[in-house]
């Protein structure tokens, strides 16, 4: 299959690329900077590099017309953590996306897949939220994602293109920022710092990325595939157990401080995907929480002088 991805340097597109590449799918990156793709140096060599920004459709046209893609893939997406969620230029993110559908379409693909998020539905969703469910989002960043998939929804119909679109929960593995709640327990911990923490008794889905990746790979290469699709584990943990997995794979003995931070008045307590969906499809996940905590505390303790 010949797939067109945006995103590849991120967290999910990058163990998204490693696992197309290692299946012999012909990709496609669309790079805005040389100095963004560290993630993907050593994988570059083996696919088309596309240089170029979303928006910049007279740049990026006339290579993807070249490449001729089968699938368009879009994971890029700009403003996914903090105050950025509710920044006004999270509409550029919705021009970006159902420009693409144009130029997907206009290339001649058949598919075009998105992701999305858990954001969608919203803190007022039930704990285990499904796809036909009601979506009432309560940041610009979940409200863009859910238009996002809407609109272009509608568009990809029109061109006579698959269209599928994956709301992703919570998703954690080696590559990820620094910034999010797994790596960054884990660099304090290794650095022998004791977090303050809430008293943990959330529930939460965590899937590992390189699931993540095979799941949006199943969606590509299955023809059936179709609509939305919630992304994760469809199994909730504690946060007190997530982190005290974590706090066990570097030293058991670490202090952890459950409850030095009280719970915020929104906080959502209880967020499990229901993957019955994407299960029907014939994707599994398949690495354990255990597993894939011990791999990824391993990732980052043997590059902890690059987040120094």
């Amino acid at each position: 299959m010949r797939i067109f991805l945006t995103g590849a340097a991120g967290f999910i597109g990058s163990h998204l690329l490693r696992d197309l590449l290692a299946r012999g799918h012909q990709v496609a990156t669309l790079l805005r900077s040389p100095d963004g793709s560290a993630s993907i140096s050593d994988l570059l060599p083996a696919t088309t590099v596309i240089h170029g920004a979303l928006g910049d459709w007279d740049a990026i046209s006339p290579p993807v017309h070249a490449f001729r893609p089968d699938t368009v893939i879009h994971c890029a997406w700009d403003g996914v953590a903090g105050a950025a969620r509710n920044d006004p230029r999270q509409l550029l993110n919705f021009d970006q996306a159902t420009g693409l559908v144009a130029l997907a379409a206009a290339a001649g693909a058949g598919a075009w897949i998105g992701l999305g998020s858990q954001a969608e539905y919203g803190p007022d969703h039930t704990a285990r939220p499904k796809e036909d469910g009601p979506a009432q989002p309560a940041t610009l960043y979940g409200a863009i994602k859910l238009s996002v998939c809407h609109s272009t929804s509608i568009l990809a119909r029109q061109a006579g293109m698959r269209f599928a679109w994956l709301r992703v929960f919570s998703t954690y593995g080696g590559g990820d920022s620094p910034h999010w709640m797994i790596p960054s327990l884990i660099l304090g911990l290794l650095r022998g710092e004791k977090p303050a923490l809430t008293p943990g008794e959330q529930l939460w889905d965590y899937l590992h990325v390189s699931d993540a990746a095979a799941a949006i790979r199943h969606v590509a290469e299955t023809p059936e595939c179709g609509g939305l699709y919630n992304l994760g584990s469809g199994r909730a943990v504690t946060l007190r157990q997530a982190v005290e997995a974590v706090r066990d794979q570097i030293s058991p003995s670490l202090p952890l401080g459950f409850g030095e931070v009280p719970y915020r008045p929104d906080q959502v307590m209880h967020l499990e995907a229901d993957i019955s969906r994407l299960e029907a499809a014939g994707w599994h996940p398949t690495v354990d929480f255990q597993a894939g905590v011990a791999e990824t505390v391993a990732w980052y303790r043997h590059r902890r002088h690059l987040f120094t």
